[in-house]
């Protein structure tokens, strides 16, 4: 029996309209009545899950999780504090700033309390704005965030070219720049830059280890390379229909169902309900 199900939002329990489609609230809603626990694992920070939560009846709910930052934080409903908390040294943070910053890339710099974003594309604020708490910058360095007394949690860049990001994880791996840092890419347009250890696999048996719960009774689901990881530490690793290469790789089983389909969905009345 799985007793815990993590799963990530974007393109994966979310459609393409970023709601949770009907058969997936309806699935998830009969596995919690059977005491199954179902966290969602975000890249993004654990408010701009707020919407999603309030659609899963999980907003506030005192119990409940929400895996953010790439695992590297685990924030409890009720209470929202986080329980654990991660950073990037800032050495290294303002190292891929620079980076950013002369490839003309549009870079997003998370902290605990805020999103800054350095060229705020149009097109990418179309696809996030009202999603989280963001913050325009047009600093050329890191250093007003320590004047705020805040902290670089991730920091990622993004770019529609998927072949421009793949060169400049190249180019930074080769420059040394990346050396230790977890690595990955999501929703086809992010590059993303963790600390080292910092991923959605190791937040999943971080917070199964808090509940008591065996690794193998574990299901995680996602569709790219940020949840390999995850896909990989779960009892059993799930990828949707429209996952990445990688996810498909590593995941035990794939659904026939994409996430605009509910592909999360499937796999909870296949594994858990049936």
């Amino acid at each position: 029996m799985y007793r815990l199900i993590a799963s990530d939002l974007d393109e994966t329990l979310l459609d393409s309209d970023h709601h949770v489609p009907e058969r997936v609230r309806r699935a998830i809603a009969a596995a919690r009545e059977l005491g199954v626990k179902f966290v969602p694992a975000t890249g993004r920070p654990y408010e701009s899950a707020d919407g999603t939560l309030e659609e899963l009846g999980l907003l506030g709910a005192p119990g409940e999780y929400v895996l953010s930052f790439n695992g590297g934080v685990i924030t409890e409903n009720a209470e929202r504090a986080p329980l654990t908390s991660c950073g990037l040294p800032a050495g290294t943070a303002e190292a891929l700033y620079q980076a950013g910053i002369e490839r003309g890339l549009c870079i997003h710099v998370y902290t605990l309390e805020h999103v800054y974003l350095y060229n705020y594309w149009p097109h990418e604020r179309s696809y996030i704005e009202g999603r989280m708490n963001i913050v325009e910058t047009a600093e050329k360095s890191l250093d007003f965030l320590s004047e705020a007394g805040e902290h670089v949690v991730k920091l990622l860049f993004m770019s529609l070219d998927m072949d421009e990001l793949r060169r400049t994880e190249r180019e930074l791996d080769e420059a040394g720049l990346t050396a230790g840092l977890d690595v990955v890419y999501s929703s086809n347009r992010y590059l993303e830059f963790n600390a080292p250890g910092i991923n959605k696999g190791a937040g999943l048996l971080a917070l199964a280890e808090r509940l008591g719960i065996a690794p193998e009774e574990t299901m995680a689901i996602g569709d790219n390379s940020n949840d390999v990881p995850m896909l990989r530490a779960a009892g059993l690793g799930v990828a949707v229909a429209n996952a990445s290469a990688e996810a498909l790789e590593a995941a035990d089983y794939v659904c026939e169902a994409d996430n605009d389909a509910g592909g999360v969905a499937e796999a909870i009345e296949r594994f858990v309900l049936d």
